[in-house]
């Protein structure tokens, strides 16, 4: 979805599934024809793309409350990278930390909102949707 504004409503929409080919980039803040390449090529592949500002706007009136504030403010932002769909390494290089430091970041962040290892239900996925909807 290219938009001029962040609609709450689209965006829970997009991620309610939790599959995987998804974007919400907002219009006015696509200045990189590369950058915006990248993200249409990701989502294309299965991935995802998400404006900081729609994640940042999402998350808001979330940060003080439910499970989520029992994460720490590390753990808040690489659960921000990845609702934006980064990977662990793309997340391990925006914090200037290793890719093993964001897997236990990841691993806390599951522990701590109660998401347990499951065949069927992708964590990454449940813990930005818990994340957007608490």
């Amino acid at each position: 979805m290219l938009s001029q504004y962040v609609e709450q409503l689209y965006a829970r929409e997009l991620l309610a599934d939790g599959t995987g080919g998804i974007g919400y980039l907002l219009k006015d803040r696509v200045f990189d024809s590369a950058q915006f390449v990248e993200a249409v090529r990701r989502v294309a592949a299965g991935g995802t793309a998400r404006d900081p500002e729609v994640i940042a706007r999402l998350l808001a009136p979330n940060t003080g409350n439910g499970a989520l504030s029992a994460l720490s403010p590390r753990e808040r932002e690489a659960l921000g990278l990845m609702a934006e769909g980064r990977s662990n390494a793309a997340i391990a290089q925006r914090l200037v930390i290793t890719e093993r430091a964001v897997a236990k970041h990841t691993a806390s962040i599951f522990l701590r909102l109660g998401l347990q290892p499951s065949e069927d239900d992708n964590r990454r996925v449940r813990a930005v949707l818990a994340h957007l909807g608490s």
